[in-house]
């Protein structure tokens, strides 16, 4: 079997990825979110939850991944908070507590929750077009092929390499920021009009602003019909709804996510460009060449100046941890509230009906407003659990009917691992 953590074949954009209780209360970067007294207080197993660290260490020493950081909260109360490994293989440096990760496609609901401020304020309807904001996107056209047989030709993700013979149609409706917010809209997913389309994606090392950037996306030719089919625009459409906000609320993006989600949870490690002074946290990622590429904007650590919706964030586990702890609370933390608890449940529903539970690999799941929800309770989240991941191997979640929130925090693309850890997290609910 392949071990991905050397893989030369780790596709950059593959976004879909999808220490038992501590008993300490020193950590910094996650101390004003309490401790429980023993995991027993929250109706949790010490024992079981003892697992996490056995199976992540497994994986150490399996070579699938270099460390990682994990952590786990019940009843808004810590529980578990380990680091694993190491954060610098090279030196034999220790995974730190504060260990900055590249978050990839776990930036994208924190776009989620910035998007449903907005409905929830009525300055936006998910019914919108989106060409209300930006008159680029008015009249889009989709590609199909010229003697069509099946025209989704590619599978999800992957450009294809030749071009076949196709033709142009007039998209039947706009693109709503409902669309694009549920990942039906067609933009950029790896179809057949990604492949047309890659100049007018322009692909991340050329993106300079979302003002300059995302209006030229307009040009882009959609891979299937608003509305037909869920396929993944790992990179490209949120940033759509990045652009609105700005509109909207006249800050940059990243002000606006600072002042509005950042400042009120208490997520002070959480950036698209990292202060020089803690560039040392950030994770010296090995095992891929996806994880290092010469001149990547993507994983540009300090001086970007575009501040995508579906990519670019670096955090630690305590800030997830906070974000995902507003999310199973209904909005609130700290006292303060972000969301009300009907808006959370907008976002976490299912907005597009089987459409993503026939994805390949994909069971008992929809999609709600930039996160996956959990249709039937499984062996890892209970029935209306709902969260994302990012391509590195970041991983967070909520599960409202257990008053749980979950984070394994890994840089190496190796979804067993998070499969593993929460089957350790949900095994050592007792009730």
């Amino acid at each position: 079997m392949e071990n991905y953590f050397t893989s030369k074949r780790f596709l950059p954009l593959l976004a879909l990825v999808f220490c038992g209780f501590s008993g300490f209360s020193g950590l910094s970067f996650a101390d004003d979110l309490p401790w429980a007294s023993s995991a027993e207080e929250v109706g949790m197993s010490t024992e079981q939850l003892n697992r996490i660290n056995d199976v992540i260490q497994g994986h150490i020493d399996a070579g699938t991944i270099q460390g990682a950081v994990t952590a786990v909260a019940r009843r808004g109360k810590i529980v578990h908070l380990e680091t694993h490994g190491l954060m610098n293989v090279t030196d034999d440096k220790p995974m730190q507590e504060d260990a900055l990760f590249i978050m990839m496609s776990s930036t994208k609901p924190i776009l989620g929750v910035a998007a449903m401020m907005l409905i929830e304020q009525g300055l936006i309807q998910p019914s919108d077009p989106v060409s209300k904001w930006i008159p680029e996107f008015a009249e889009m056209q989709v590609a199909v092929l010229r003697d069509p047989v099946d025209e989704d030709i590619s599978p999800p993700f992957v450009l294809p390499t030749n071009v076949p013979e196709h033709r142009l149609v007039p998209a039947e409706r706009e693109i709503t920021v409902h669309d694009i917010l549920t990942h039906t809209s067609g933009i950029a997913s790896g179809g057949l009009g990604s492949a047309i389309s890659e100049d007018a994606i322009m692909w991340l090392d050329t993106r300079t602003s979302l003002a300059t950037n995302v209006p030229k996306y307009g040009d882009i030719v959609l891979d299937f019909q608003p509305g037909d089919r869920w396929r993944y625009s790992a990179a490209t459409a949120l940033d759509v709804i990045a652009r609105i906000i700005e509109i909207e609320s006249g800050l940059s993006f990243n002000e606006f996510v600072q002042q509005r989600i950042f400042e009120p949870l208490g997520m002070n490690d959480t950036w698209w460009n990292v202060p020089e002074e803690y560039q040392d946290r950030l994770i010296d990622i090995v095992g891929s060449d996806a994880a290092t590429p010469p001149n990547s904007a993507i994983y540009d650590t300090s001086h970007s100046t575009y501040f995508g919706a579906s990519y670019g964030l670096k955090s630690t586990a305590g800030d997830y941890l906070r974000f995902e702890q507003m999310l199973v609370n209904g909005g609130e933390l700290f006292g303060n509230r972000l969301l009300k608890p009907q808006t959370v449940e907008l976002m976490s529903s299912n907005q597009v009906g089987d459409l993503f539970n026939a994805m390949p690999g994909v069971s008992d799941q929809g999609f709600g407003y930039t996160v996956a929800t959990t249709e039937e309770s499984n062996e890892r989240r209970s029935k209306g659990a709902f969260g994302w991941g990012g391509a590195l191997g970041t991983r967070s979640w909520s599960d409202p009917a257990e008053e749980l929130t979950g984070v394994i925090m890994i840089q190496q693309p190796v979804p067993q691992v998070q499969r593993d850890f929460e089957n350790a997290v949900h095994q050592a609910i007792m009730d």
